[in-house]
């Protein structure tokens, strides 16, 4: 057995049916050229030849049911590939609109934690001859950029390589080399909330606990508007307590457009990215009759590299910024959301590197009561959403000869957060990933459609 350190244990103490603890990523491949009928079967047969399991990947919990933590994990003797590597066919006529759906019911269901907290779904009987891979792994075992990284190593740029290399396999990261963070494109920062909270985990008391980072975020939060804090934000059909059942879409976007309307503005990536998310999500409150008067907020990644610094993955901070969802004028939004950022950014440039790792604890830790039994409902949430970015691959890439067209992240949403967006670089696209409730967040999938014209408006604004 090995010693499961309590910031991993926390995600299985977390984990109820109404709040599965597990992340994932979908991943659509063009088969290669001449693959026959047999070819999705080719691929599930080459996924379970691997039987050679690396330690992460062939491990459980030593206690499986219990309620007051775990500490240890238990190392299994043989692993079962057939059960944890599956495959299905999608029903007739096997739509994108299909695979979603099927998706969202594996997302929703939780992992057997008396085997290794991990499955692969191969996914054939889609019309345009497509095949999919869906992976879901517990967040004890690997967070949610880890998932990604992995899922990115077993892939080659090579379209001749056949390997066929997977995620469980030992040695996987010293075979492939993978694209670091800090060459995301400019102006996009990989973050996601839960993989920092693991790291803030291991901070001391006294780091959380410094009295003056604390007092300069409460007088900047009183003298200047648009530095956004926690607890600021109004009450939406998102902030509310959710169940089991989750609802999955997502959509590419290209990379160049965004880039285009980044330049015309004088943005960032991350900005032009979070104006889109505004527009879309104001359009959408607006239709359901929802939209409250006053400004969204997300939590976000900001840069903390000063002008002129080299870049590090490392330097970004979890903060609270303005979706500028009060605005119709999209030129306007940009501009509020810029200076929503670049207000945290100060904040955060007057802080030490650990007040800077305080603050983004403090604003990751605005998740936490709605966890809490008899947390009020009608309590003002911390923000309405979180809005992350994982990295993945720069440059096109196979599996088994397999062009990879798309990757999706599905994450988790939380109490109180019932939807969350997670965009993944691939290529020279931008892939959104949409995770919601079922129940809380209806028709999900116009999410998709206005953030298309959301980007759309952008594009007309800054002509």
């Amino acid at each position: 057995m090995s010693y499961m350190p309590l910031t991993d244990s926390m995600f299985l103490m977390a984990e109820s049916r109404e709040h599965p603890m597990h992340v994932g990523g979908l991943q659509l491949f063009t088969p290669p050229e001449g693959a026959g009928p047999d070819y999705v079967r080719s691929v599930v047969d080459t996924m379970r030849s691997h039987t050679a399991v690396s330690s992460k990947f062939g491990r459980r919990p030593a206690d499986p049911v219990g309620i007051l933590g775990t500490t240890w994990w238990s190392e299994v003797d043989s692993i079962d590939l057939e059960y944890h590597v599956r495959h299905s066919a999608l029903p007739e006529p096997g739509r994108i609109r299909e695979l979603f759906q099927q998706v969202s019911l594996w997302h929703e269901a939780l992992l057997d934690r008396h085997r290794p907290m991990w499955e692969v779904h191969v996914v054939e009987g889609l019309e345009d001859g497509r095949f999919a891979v869906y992976y879901k792994v517990h967040h004890s075992l690997v967070d949610g950029v880890s998932a990604l990284r992995y899922m990115t190593l077993a892939l080659s740029p090579d379209p001749d390589d056949r390997e066929g290399l997977v995620v469980w396999q030992p040695g996987l990261g010293r075979r492939r080399k993978v694209t670091p963070a800090e060459e995301a494109p400019k102006g996009l920062l990989p973050f996601n909330p839960l993989s920092t909270a693991k790291q803030i985990g291991g901070l001391t008391g006294e780091v959380l606990g410094m009295l003056p980072a604390s007092l300069k975020v409460a007088r900047t939060s009183i003298q200047d508007h648009d530095y956004k804090a926690p607890f600021q934000a109004p009450h939406t059909i998102f902030n509310v307590p959710i169940g089991g059942a989750r609802r999955f879409v997502a959509q590419s976007y290209s990379l160049d457009r965004i880039d285009a309307v980044r330049q015309k503005a004088g943005a960032t990536v991350n900005d032009i990215v979070l104006a889109m998310c505004g527009g879309a999500l104001r359009a959408y409150l607006d239709e359901l009759n929802a939209l409250p008067d006053r400004s969204l907020t997300a939590m976000v990644p900001v840069s903390l590299r000063k002008e002129g610094a080299e870049s590090s993955s490392n330097a970004v901070g979890a903060v609270i910024a303005t979706l500028a969802t009060d605005l119709t004028d999209p030129v306007a939004r940009v501009t509020t959301i810029q200076d929503s950022v670049r207000a945290a950014r100060r904040v955060m440039g007057e802080l030490s590197p650990l007040q800077v790792l305080a603050l983004s604890a403090a604003n990751i830790a605005g998740l936490a009561p709605g966890m809490l039994p008899g947390y009020p409902s009608g309590a003002r949430p911390p923000f309405n959403l979180v809005i992350s970015n994982v990295p993945g691959p720069r440059e096109a890439m196979y599996w088994n000869g397999a062009h990879l067209d798309g990757v999706y992240p599905a994450s988790i949403p939380w109490e109180g957060q019932a939807a969350n967006i997670t965009i993944c670089t691939n290529n020279r696209n931008l892939e959104f990933g949409i995770t919601a409730c079922r129940t809380s967040v209806p028709h999900v999938q116009r999410l998709v459609h206005h953030l298309e014209d959301a980007l759309t408006e952008l594009e007309k604004a800054f002509t």
